[in-house]
This record gives C-alpha cells, structure tokens and sequence, in this order.
C-alpha cells in the first residue's frame, strides 16, 4: 500500500518532468493538468473531499498572487519601465563602459547583483531582473536565463534577509546563529563553484573560461567568504547582502584592470540604444539607475535591519484561513512591507524622477501584467498544487519512503528530500516549512545532527528552485520568452543533478572532519 501512495504521490511530478522535458509542453498548459493530476489523486486515494481540494487549490492560487507574482510583476515593471523611459540605454551604456565581455558582465551583474537581489527581496527578482538587463545587453536569452537559475541556487538560505533560516528555526526550534553557520558551511563548496558554472554555460563549455579563470576565481572569493564570516558570525540576516556587495566592488575593479579585448564570440554588441557616455554626468547617471538604487534603499529601511520602520509596516497584515480540512493554518498576507509593494514604489518614484507620467507607467504595467499571463496561470497552479500536495500527504508521502529507504545513509539524500519540496513549490521558505522539522526528527532517530540535516534539506531547496516550474517560468518571462520552459528544463537539469550530488556528498562526509557546529 506504500508503495502504491508513493507512487501515486510522485505522479503529478513526474507528469511536469516528461511534459516539460519530453513532450516539450509550454509551462502554463503542464502546470494546469498536474494541478487536475493531483486533485484526481488527492480525491481518489489521500481522503480529501471535494471542498477540501478546491480550498487548497484556492489557498495556494492566493500565495502565488501575494506575494510571489507581485513580486514577479514588480520587477518587471521596473525593467519595462526603465525601456520606456531610455534609461536602460544610459545604464547599458555605463555596464559595457565596465567590460565588453559578456562573461565579465554575468559576474558583475548575474553572479554579483543577482545574489544582491537574493539577498534583499527574493522571490524570483534575482532571476527577473538580471536575466532581463543582461538579454537588453545582446546575451543569447536560453543560456543567460540558465545560469542566472544555477547562480541563484546558492543564496536561496540567505535570501529576503535570511527568512527560509530564521524560518527553519521557527519550524525546528532550533538555534538560529547555529543553523546560520552551519548553512554558510555547507553551501561554501557549492557557492564558490557557482560562477564557474556560469561561465561555462555562457560559453557553451570549458571555452567560456579561457582568459577569466583568474577574474571568475576572484569574483567567487570575493562573494564566498564575506558570505562565509557573516554567516558564521553574525547571523542568517546580512550574508547575501554583504557578500554580493564585496563582490560587485572587487569584480569591477578587477574588471577595470583588464585590457585585453575579449574574444569575438563574447563581446558585448554595441548597439545603437546603447548611450553615449561622453556627455554623460553624475546626475544623470544616478537618474537612469535611480529606480534600481531606490530598491535598495527601500528594502533595507524596510527590513528587520531597521525595526522602527519594519515592525509597524509589518504589522500591517491580514491572517487568513483558507483550507478547511485538517491541519489548516492561516495564510500571511503583509500588505505594505512586502518585496513586491516597495519594489512598486521605488519604481515608481524612479520612474517619476525619469520623467514618466503616471498614464504612461499605468500603460506599462498593463503591458507588463498582459505579456505575462501564462507566466501568472503557470505560477498559480504550481502553488495550487504545492498545496493540495501538502494538505494530501502526498509530499509527505514521498519524504518517508525516501527516509525508509535511505536509513544511515539518509545524509546523502538529504538535499534530495529538500530539492524535491523546491521544484514542487518553487520557494525555498515554503520548502523550510514542509520538510525542516522531517529532517530534524529523520536526523535525531539515526543518530546524526539536527542543525545539519535541517540546513541540507534548506541548501536542496536553493538546488530545487533550478528546475522549479515556478522558477523556470520567471526566468523565461524575464527575457520575453514564455513558452520556452522545456528547452531551459532540459538545458539546466543536469546542473541541478551535478548539485544535488555535490550536495550529498557535503552533507555526508563533512561531519566526519568534526567542523559542524
């Protein structure tokens, strides 16, 4: 009989694999039928009623729309509006005045800037906006959106100000300064190979690293180790933020000394949009960043770094309960202090500054919410599904079967259980959520330690956003290509299973050198 629940359990992922990889479906289409997958399921074999499916259908449609899709929409919104307002020319402009080579540009600003994103909002904007500017910059869209995926991997623990750690120390009860340390240990090896990776799929191989092994080996020191010591020694709050800080500074510098002109097939095409820097001043520099630079700003006023402004903006929120079957607990909506709400705010105080009228910004939102439909019914029904997978058991389902089977050797899938719990949510706190109090007791009966276990299956679910069908859609839609999700399934798949390997291995033979807290 388990074997038959686990099997059910694993269909409707199973179904998302072969419609995205082999039958080439578009994301949107093999997203709403896995959902009818696992309603049938959930209805026929894990005894949920009718109205028990349609309120945890309801319950994940409502968290993909706030705060996720805000978020989405937010970011790309800022982009489109910096297009209609020629700023992004001005800060092409100024990115190819750094380099000419494209690999050079993915450290600065898919490595670099994208872990900045991480780090302060989450929520797929360190895909979006990366992804985007680097495409406005000429980048061949498929790979670009492929390494931005495996880059992001590894600040998903660190990621929106630290929540999924201080979210699994919620759920586990456990330290949350030792659940930071130990993450920053186990994502080191994997973090400090991420730009490597970057390089080779821009390339398309190992050519992609002739003449910046000694700029990516920088770049990666330069994000890996801040990362490391703030991790280690402060806490799960500031490590992204710091790290990607360090590394965008030393990148560039780095990058100012190189002279060589880089190959042909990696310089950066100078296009006619692109301005001309010549009479380019100070002001007018921060004005075509302005949007971008408001963002920060904001979100560090409005994170936990700074109480007096978080905590009464936070406190502004509605608790919700949605599901009516066992086991329901209110959904969180914060309405003020979210990532998508002060995105939308500094773009449009940007967008202002820029000269933007307000009918011409409410045009570009229309655009950008209208051109992004299949990108909103995709992410929708991942998350409707996540549900109906949670409340089911079906998830669980799958977890304890890889538990039974693993015994002692768990540690080495361990990552697994969390890559799972991303590509079925997509979220790396939601995935904190379903499986980091599992790992804890699974880590406790076999003898091993809890903290380590509970941050592997948090590493696993950064991996698991690489072939998330909710992730993969952000990507695809950052670079005006939805529809496109299978081909970058295929394209990064084998980069998330070279992870998880990697991943387990940490996981398995790192306590054995007595460095895990």
């Amino acid at each position: 009989m388990q074997a038959v629940n686990f099997i059910l359990a694993l269909l409707p992922i199973l179904w998302l694999i072969i419609a995205l990889s082999v039958l080439k479906m578009p994301g949107f289409k093999a997203c709403v039928i896995a959902l009818v997958i696992g309603a049938i399921i959930a209805l026929a074999k894990f005894n949920l009623s009718v109205s028990n499916v349609g309120t945890a259908a309801l319950e994940g449609a409502l968290n993909a729309l706030w705060p996720i899709i805000l978020v989405i929409i937010a970011a790309l919104f800022t982009y489109n509006l910096t297009l209609e307002t020629k700023s992004m020319d001005s800060i092409k402009g100024m990115l190819s005045s750094v380099s000419m080579d494209q690999r050079v540009l993915m450290l600065i600003i898919g490595w670099g800037f994208g872990n900045f994103m991480e780090g302060m909002a989450g929520f797929g904007t360190a895909v979006a906006i990366p992804a985007s500017i680097l495409v406005g910059l000429g980048f061949d869209p498929i790979p670009t959106v492929v390494a931005c995926l495996v880059v992001n991997s590894t600040p998903t623990a660190f990621g929106s100000v630290g929540v999924p750690t201080t979210t699994l120390a919620a759920v586990t009860g456990l330290n949350a300064s030792t659940l930071a340390a130990n993450t920053a240990l186990i994502q080191a090896l994997l973090m400090f190979l991420s730009p490597f990776f970057a390089m080779l799929i821009l390339g398309k191989g190992f050519k992609g690293m002739k003449g910046v092994w000694g700029i990516t080996l920088i770049s990666s020191l330069a994000f890996v180790v801040p990362a490391f010591l703030a991790g280690t020694f402060i806490g799960p709050e500031l490590p992204d933020i710091i790290g990607s800080i360090c590394c965008m500074a030393v990148t560039i510098l780095v990058a100012r000394s190189m002279r060589k002109d880089p190959p042909e097939e990696f310089m950066t095409k100078k296009s006619d949009s692109m301005a001309d820097l010549k009479g380019m001043t100070v002001g007018s520099a921060v004005k075509a960043w302005c949007p971008f630079i408001l963002i920060f700003v904001f979100l560090i006023l409005t994170s936990s770094l700074v109480p007096a402004i978080h905590d009464p903006l936070s406190s502004i929120a509605s608790q919700i309960t949605i599901y009516n079957g066992k086991g329901a607990s209110p959904l969180g909506f914060t309405w003020i202090n979210t990532p998508g709400i002060i995105i939308f705010i500094a773009a449009i105080i940007g967008g202002l500054v820029q000269g933007a009228k307000m009918s011409t910004q409410g045009k570009v939102f229309k655009a950008t919410v209208v051109g992004n439909w299949k990108t909103i019914v995709t992410i929708c029904s991942v998350l409707a599904l996540a549900k109906i997978m949670t409340h089911s058991g079906m998830t669980g389902e799958i977890a304890n079967v890889l538990v039974a089977a693993t015994g002692t050797f768990f540690p080495l899938v361990s990552p697994l259980i969390g890559t799972i719990g991303a590509f079925v949510t997509g979220s790396g706190t939601s995935t904190t959520v379903l499986f980091g109090d599992l790992q804890r007791q699974t880590a406790i009966s076999i003898g091993a330690n809890p903290s380590w276990l509970a941050v592997a299956n948090t590493m696993g679910a950064g991996i698991g956003k690489m072939i998330s069908p909710q992730g993969i859609a952000i990507g695809t839609s950052a670079i005006a290509m939805a529809g496109a999700e299978s081909e970058v399934l295929r394209s990064v798949f084998k980069y998330c299973l070279i992870y998880v390997i990697i991943g387990g291995l940490v996981c398995y033979f790192l306590p054995m050198l007595g460095l895990v807290g």
